[in-house]
């Protein structure tokens, strides 16, 4: 409370503009060689006309020491949270900052304090960041002034003077890597930065600066499902990013694709984002020879068949994209059999024609129509095992039968990668349309022996009655007789 009252005491003498001439407080310091004071010439709040009283209190008009240090309002050197605070005097104040010719948010306090580094550090005592940690304490300058420490092209060396100390975050977090630097550095935003490109992205790009949250925070920028956006605010831009020379089209056609509606639409945080194939801090566009490796890390077995395939090198000799030349890269759609096959909507068909790659033409010929084969098999199955459930029959074995048919036809479309006729044949009939047939077969008798019951049902009920119809004539004509007699 003490603190609070010095506080409102000074703040309201604390707005006085006074000339350098009657600031003895910078006057003296300078004089005796204050490296604070000496800083604090070229300090932004100086050339807006504040004085050291503004944040340190006491009465900068006075040359007399114990007069000047001597008032209530006298706080010194600023310790722990109140360093913010006093801040935040201002910089929470619409109002003074308009008067001074700011337009800040004023908002930047509350977001510190509801930041990861907002957080009580180890002593309990204050927050991990203060304002000063990133900004200084004197010689504060414009963010947009090359001298500050959070400028473009300085930010990544004040983040990394925590974020590469592996003493200060084990203390924090042990879990997060202190290489970050070291990787942006390789990144195609680093390098471009290091060249003095203030555009290229860096840590408050991505992570926010004021307002930074964990990873896992869902209201994080860099929260899976926030990622992609955080990235097209640059790399959707047409104007920010026409210097560079590349599309500004990928969020489009990622938020379509079976990677961007897995993420953005159904929430599946499993999906792949940008920096799953990207990179992070170390991000850079994948090579040639590094895309397979980069779909690989989750469709493990696709690239293994690949890798064995005779397309691997077909595709190493043209230095072709292995993956992407398929599937492309940000637009990445659902698979299906429409893919293969050599008509004009086919992938094969780019390559493989009657004249040309004849071999590979018409191998995906005879796999589409195998394909397609165990494809019409299995609805004729599903439409027989219908059938069959309505007229009444059990035939619960020979629907889970279907589960291995559509097992089948996943196999086929991971089998497809290796190229591989036999193999890919021997799927498709034995584990295909093998049980297909049966399960036809199946469904087949289930339905002849409803209508063998059916029939037979009728018969004897048709035996039945006459024979019921004979012995009740019978019965009459006896009863008959003995009445005559």
């Amino acid at each position: 409370m003490k603190v609070i009252s010095l506080i409102l005491f000074f703040s309201a003498v604390s707005f006085n503009n006074f000339s350098l001439a009657e600031d003895q407080c910078l006057t003296c310091h300078e004089i005796i060689g204050d490296d604070a004071a000496l800083k604090f010439k070229n300090d932004i709040h100086l050339k807006k006309g504040l004085s050291c009283s503004n944040c340190h209190g006491g009465d900068n008009s006075s040359d007399d020491q114990e007069i000047a240090m001597g008032t209530k309002n006298f706080i010194g050197v600023p310790k722990g949270d109140l360093v913010s605070e006093i801040c935040a005097k201002c910089h929470s104040n619409k109002d003074i900052m308009r008067k001074y010719g700011s337009d800040l948010s004023g908002n930047q306090f509350s977001q510190l304090e509801s930041s990861v580094h907002g957080k009580i550090s180890i002593t309990g005592k204050e927050r991990i960041v203060q304002c000063t940690t990133c900004h200084n304490a004197h010689g504060i300058v414009q963010v947009k002034n090359p001298e500050s420490p959070v400028y473009p092209l300085n930010i990544t060396k004040t983040c990394s003077k925590c974020h590469s100390n592996s003493v200060y975050m084990r203390t924090y977090n042990p879990s997060l890597p202190i290489d970050q630097l070291e990787k942006y550095r390789t990144s195609i935003h680093g390098i471009l930065n290091n060249k003095g490109n203030i555009k290229a992205a860096e840590c408050v790009s991505c992570h926010g600066s004021h307002d930074i949250k964990p990873a896992n925070d869902i209201n994080s920028k860099v929260y899976a499902a926030n990622l992609p956006h955080t990235c097209s605010a640059c790399h959707s831009n047409k104007d920010y990013m026409k210097e560079f020379g590349i599309p500004t089209d990928q969020f489009e056609k990622y938020s379509s694709s079976v990677h961007g509606i897995a993420l953005l639409q159904k929430n599946d945080l499993n999906a792949p984002a940008c920096n799953d194939c990207h990179g992070n801090h170390g991000a850079i566009p994948p090579g040639v020879e590094s895309i397979s490796k980069v779909c690989g890390s989750c469709h493990a077995l696709n690239a293994e068949l690949f890798s064995s395939s005779p397309h691997k090198r077909a595709f190493d000799s043209k230095n072709l994209p292995e993956c992407e030349t398929c599937h492309g890269n940000h637009e990445i759609i659902i698979s299906s059999e429409k893919l293969l096959g050599v008509n004009k909507e086919a992938v094969c068909s780019k390559c493989h024609t009657e004249d040309k790659e004849v071999k590979g033409y018409f191998a995906a010929k005879l796999m589409r129509r195998f394909m397609d084969s165990l494809s019409f098999d299995e609805k004729r199955a599903i439409l027989l095992i219908e059938e069959a459930e309505q007229k009444g029959m059990e035939v619960s074995e020979a629907k889970f039968k279907l589960r291995d048919v559509h097992q089948a036809k996943l196999e086929l479309r991971t089998i497809i990668h290796s190229f591989n006729e036999d193999k890919f044949r021997q799927v498709a009939i034995n584990k295909g349309l093998t049980v297909s047939g049966q399960i036809r077969k199946d469904a087949d008798e289930a339905i002849s022996e409803y209508y063998f019951r059916r029939y037979g049902l009728g018969a004897a009920t048709l035996i039945i009655s006459v024979i019921v119809i004979s012995l009740y004539l019978i019965i009459r004509r006896k009863e008959s007789t003995s009445t005559s007699v």
